[in-house]
């Protein structure tokens, strides 16, 4: 669960599931879509393997797990995240992609007019366009990829 590599500790997905009170599937899921995140929300790379254990660096775990908690909170902790149904969520088509491409779109608006991403930007779109803050976390998260691929100037250019 926790050893020392290269004079520094080094955790386990276990040690991790400690600590946050995560699943096993979230843990995996964490590490799976790191890359899809912002930098400050990014599960650390492994630093190394032992047998099939994955060990990963304790500080960057737990700086890890201080801005998930910041930015997204642990209100779904104990399951993967993902409700019932066919897998595909809001990417089915359907009105509840077509309400999450203009939330995305006002969410790009908006870190365009403020020259980029801050820290509470989803609390301040939800109560100013209707619906929940999670819901407008997605969308600022989406918003976020597109805007620092520079492919925001692109979406608004083709609508």
């Amino acid at each position: 669960m926790r050893r020392v590599y290269e004079g520094r500790w080094v955790v386990s997905r276990a040690w991790i599931r400690e600590l946050t009170g995560a699943s096993a599937a979230t843990v995996a899921r964490w590490y799976a879509q790191r890359l899809q995140l912002p930098q400050e929300r990014r599960h650390p790379e492994i630093v190394c393997t032992v047998g099939r254990t994955h060990f990963f660096d304790q500080q960057a775990v737990e700086a890890f797990w201080a801005a998930w908690q910041e930015d997204v909170g642990t209100g779904l902790l104990g399951v993967a995240g993902r409700r019932r149904g066919d897998g595909r969520g809001a990417n089915g088509g359907g009105p509840g992609r077509e309400q999450r491409e203009r939330a995305v779109a006002v969410a790009l608006e908006a870190l365009r007019q403020a020259g980029g991403y801050h820290r509470g930007l989803a609390a301040q779109l939800a109560p100013e366009h209707g619906g929940v803050t999670r819901t407008w976390q997605r969308a600022v998260n989406e918003a976020r990829a597109l805007y620092e691929r520079g492919q925001g100037e692109e979406t608004s250019a083709g609508s």
